[in-house]
């Protein structure tokens, strides 16, 4: 398995592309001589694709075997770059972030990890098959990729069901307001196609990567269950499971984590993941610990021994290289790939180019935010693109493209042609900077207090009937 992120690093100069563009095609045609498994084909030949991209971007020219690029060959001076364009976005399970006002750009993510775009016939196919209106995040390209949708909705029409997995990493107490985006849009698929879900709380890795105790990591995976549920799911179709807690409680999911460990080589998850030698041997190990809920018999007391269900996982796009590598092994081990659907990241309040981060409590609105302190962050910290004046936003408009606060509603109010009114309103001057952010406090803070009265009637026991390894009601 080969990550698609920074294929070129390493390669400083034309001449150092040149030969690791020559020893890659060597190794696609080794694989094929070898008649090696298509997956592994496939990660080599999108490599190289990615590789000949790069050395063009580079040097201005279609890379050539044979044909070395000449001394003074540099890339093409096409003039000023916009802001942010011709850099690299950062994405990764870690870190996410962009030199671009727009934010990351998603189309060149889409080819970058060899995922397919959602499209318009997707998205009609989804509405035709649940027989309702697809979710706001479907219409307006919050979930934005997949890989193998299509795949799953043929067999749910051959009245074979399927499984959703999705998760969350509690690195602190309280969640923002971004981390519902992948539970809102869960419910919903949960709802729709009547299907169990399985939740996993990856306390065992905030407690690798954070400076946290085990018992702190654990009590944050409490607390964040509390805000999940909190979200609606359906109490009998729905587990939600500790890594800390379930790990010792399932040999059968211990089971599938050691044969997912064996088929995946340290080079192979330092090539995917950027792991160094100096990292703990519990990170270079994790990975197999997240693959392991894409497989159905990890949950025995939900799938018996059955191992053909497949599985589909909503998740932001930064957490696709545990997948790819799931999917890559899938098949060695006799599992279905997991199919997924991936959702754009939701923005800090000082603007797209990095994600909302719960360390920074200036760039989030929090589950626990108070309606004055929603109105006192969006007011203070919300980018606008909004111009100076009032004078000259009246004459020029406001960039919807760029202000935080109508991304931040085109992920929360419902109503299509109001979003519409509102962007053509912004733009052409109409309404003002402030006036934006009031309609997104007044979106903000009742959507907020709604789930906190919720949250408060989430009891332990409550958490511990949702936790506690059970049947699940429902019918493949």
């Amino acid at each position: 398995m080969t990550d698609c992120q920074g294929v070129a690093e390493g390669a400083s100069t034309p001449m150092e592309l040149y030969e690791r563009l020559g020893a890659q095609g060597e190794k696609v045609r080794s694989l094929k001589s070898a008649k090696a498994e298509k997956a592994e084909v496939d990660a080599a030949v999108q490599l190289l694709l990615m590789l000949k991209m790069d050395y063009k971007r580079m040097t201005g020219q279609d890379y050539k075997a044979g044909c070395p690029p000449s001394d003074n060959v540099g890339a093409p001076n096409n003039g000023p770059a916009a802001d942010g364009a011709g850099e690299e976005d950062t994405v990764d399970p870690w870190n996410v972030s962009t030199t671009n006002a727009n934010g990351v750009d998603y189309d060149k993510l889409i080819v970058r990890f060899g995922s397919s775009k959602i499209d318009k016939e997707l998205v009609d196919r989804i509405e035709r098959v649940c027989g309702q209106k697809p979710h706001r995040f479907l219409r307006r390209g919050v979930f934005f990729s997949h890989r193998d949708m299509h795949q799953v909705l043929d067999a749910y029409e051959k009245h074979k069901s399927f499984y959703l997995y999705t998760g969350r990493g509690p690195s602190s107490e309280a969640m923002h307001v971004g981390h519902l985006i992948p539970f809102i849009f869960t419910k919903w698929l949960q709802d729709m196609f009547d299907i169990p879900l399985v939740i996993q709380l990856t306390d065992d890795e905030k407690y690798l990567w954070k400076d946290l105790t085990v018992e702190e990591c654990h009590r944050f995976a409490i607390e964040n269950a509390k805000d999940i549920i909190a979200c609606g799911f359906d109490l009998n179709k729905t587990f939600i499971f500790s890594d800390l807690d379930y790990m010792g409680a399932s040999p059968e999911f211990y089971r599938n984590v050691v044969k997912i460990q064996k088929h995946v080589t340290f080079n192979q998850v330092k090539g995917i993941f950027g792991f160094t030698d100096s990292d703990c041997i519990g990170k270079i190990s994790f990975p197999a610990i997240q693959a392991a809920p894409s497989f159905s018999n990890s949950f025995p007391h939900i799938f018996g021994s059955r191992k053909d269900i497949q599985c589909l996982i909503p998740c932001a796009i930064d957490q696709d290289p545990y997948f790819r590598m799931t999917r890559d092994v899938a098949p060695r081990i006799g599992f279905p790939k997991p199919a997924l659907l991936h959702s754009t990241f939701f923005p800090a309040l000082q603007g797209a180019q990095t994600k909302m981060s719960a360390s920074d409590a200036n760039s989030s609105i929090f589950l626990t935010d108070a309606p004055k302190q929603i109105k006192n962050k969006i007011n203070k910290h919300a980018f606008s693109g909004g111009k100076d004046t009032v004078e000259e936003h009246r004459k020029y408009g406001g960039n919807a493209d760029v202000d935080v606060s109508f991304m931040y509603l085109t992920f929360f109010l419902e109503d299509d042609e109001q979003l519409e009114k509102i962007r053509q309103d912004y733009t052409s001057g109409a309404l003002l900077t402030g006036e934006l952010k009031k309609i997104l406090i007044e979106t903000l803070q009742p959507m907020i207090a709604q789930h906190q009265e919720r949250r408060k009637q989430v009891t332990d026991e409550i958490v511990k009937q949702f936790m506690t390894p059970r049947p699940l009601n429902f019918k493949l």
